[in-house]
């Protein structure tokens, strides 16, 4: 069964956030898609992931290239999945992609500063639950913690 997990931001940047849950998905094996709704928030987060740390990268690709389908995380903005990914993470208001349980886990990254990201959050909550998925919600604690609340 599909896993669906929501994190809800507060105060803190997608990148900031992203960043880690990628590394740890990688780090466990699993091949990953991040789906904006903008190529412009794509190509920024594409840039990001390469100069984050001066140790190292993530290595990734975007959805334009050739070798889209080797790709271990792939950066797009539609549902396809090239590159097979068993996680895939929806940030800015991206929706459920059609084929949400071919999926092992669905991380939905939104806003909780947005008014308008939080509807949208708690209507994409009511169709996972509705299709059967196994929902979460997780928020940060004080120390900035991810911690499960529902």
């Amino acid at each position: 069964m599909t896993e669906i997990l929501f994190y809800h931001l507060q105060g803190q940047k997608l990148e900031g956030v992203l960043t880690p849950l990628i590394e740890k998905s990688v780090e466990r094996g699993w091949r990953v898609a991040v789906q904006g709704t903008s190529e412009e928030r794509v190509d920024a987060l594409d840039a990001h992931l390469w100069t984050y740390r001066e140790d190292g990268f993530l290595p990734h690709g975007t959805w334009r290239e050739a070798e889209a389908a080797q790709q271990p995380v792939l950066l797009t903005v539609s549902d396809a999945n090239p590159n097979a990914a068993t996680v895939r993470f929806l940030i800015d208001g991206a929706a459920l992609p059609a084929d949400a349980e071919a999926y092992q886990r669905i991380v939905l990254v939104f806003n909780g500063d947005d008014d308008e990201a939080v509807a949208q959050a708690r209507g994409f909550w009511t169709e996972a639950k509705a299709k059967g998925f196994a929902a979460t919600y997780w928020q940060p604690d004080e120390q900035g913690r991810w911690v499960k609340k529902a």
